[in-house]
């Protein structure tokens, strides 16, 4: 692992860092914030999975996360969106390639070499984060914005034994139902759609999956509501699996890291409450 850059802020540090991932088969760079904390302290540990067009930096510098992060002792760790780099396939629409990578595991060509960031999230980072920080990984959270909240959610309905907490911003909550998701999951994994519901938060509580309770805030203004996000669906899909969710509507707020920043409180201080 190589150190980018540390900054101390709200009495811990922001590093950034990368590494040769064996799953992706590039160089990765991801985010860690670390409070200070007592010698030889285990710390829980909250990630959070970016959207479209994202790097680790954008949370890292929009998100507003460290103040509070620093005073509930959380360490918060952001990843990268897609592999990148020389030789990383990409395509011309921001939707798809890199920066896009929806947090699955690619089978078809050219995206199987590289995309594999459903490993990559559950299983390759978790080990480093472990490794080189305080981590508590008995105690693990996890949310995030768009695409990232539909890997948030994936991956805790996937993984209720490791995750006690999970929450998103303006999820896309049924990928299988809008246009990102069928774009993205049918060029990624093949037109079987049965391949698709490992990806899909309400087809995965349809199929079973349970998780204890989910918190999900979605702006009333944002432009990809009604087309992309579809947050109804899961209100659907947790009713009838007596999942807990707690939605909120917030009026005059849009996609953005404005909106996000201005409720990072409310969901840091959830996954505190369970960590």
């Amino acid at each position: 692992m190589e150190t980018i850059s540390t900054n101390r802020s709200f009495s811990g540090t922001q590093g950034v860092y990368s590494h040769a991932s064996s799953m992706t088969g590039t160089d990765m760079a991801f985010a860690v914030y670390v409070p200070d904390h007592a010698q030889d302290a285990k710390l829980p540990v909250v990630w959070y999975l970016s959207g479209l067009t994202c790097t680790h930096a954008n949370v890292m510098e929009k998100g507003e996360y460290r103040r509070l992060a620093s005073e509930l002792g959380l360490i918060i760790v952001a990843p990268d969106t897609s592999p990148r780099g020389e030789g990383v396939p990409d395509d011309p629409s921001y939707d798809m390639g890199q920066g896009a990578g929806f947090y699955v595991d690619a089978t078809q060509e050219p995206w199987n070499d590289h995309f594999q960031m459903r490993s990559y999230i559950e299983q390759e980072l978790p080990a480093l984060i472990a490794d080189n920080f305080p981590a508590d990984m008995e105690r693990q959270g996890i949310f995030g914005h768009s695409m990232g909240g539909h890997g948030a959610l994936t991956i805790a309905l996937r993984n209720p034994d490791r995750f006690k907490s999970a929450s998103a911003f303006s999820p896309i909550v049924a990928p299988i139902e809008c246009p990102w998701g069928k774009k993205a999951l049918g060029r990624y994994l093949g037109e079987d759609q049965a391949a698709w519901r490992d990806y899909d938060a309400c087809a995965l509580i349809e199929d079973g999956a349970r998780f204890p309770d989910l918190l999900v805030d979605q702006g009333a203004g944002d432009d990809f509501l009604e087309e992309q996000l579809k947050p109804q669906l899961l209100v659907d899909a947790c009713e009838k699996a007596s999942i807990p969710l707690t939605l909120n509507i917030q009026d005059g707020y849009d996609h953005s890291y404005f909106f996000i920043s201005t409720f990072m409180e409310d969901h840091l201080r959830w996954h505190a409450e369970r960590l």
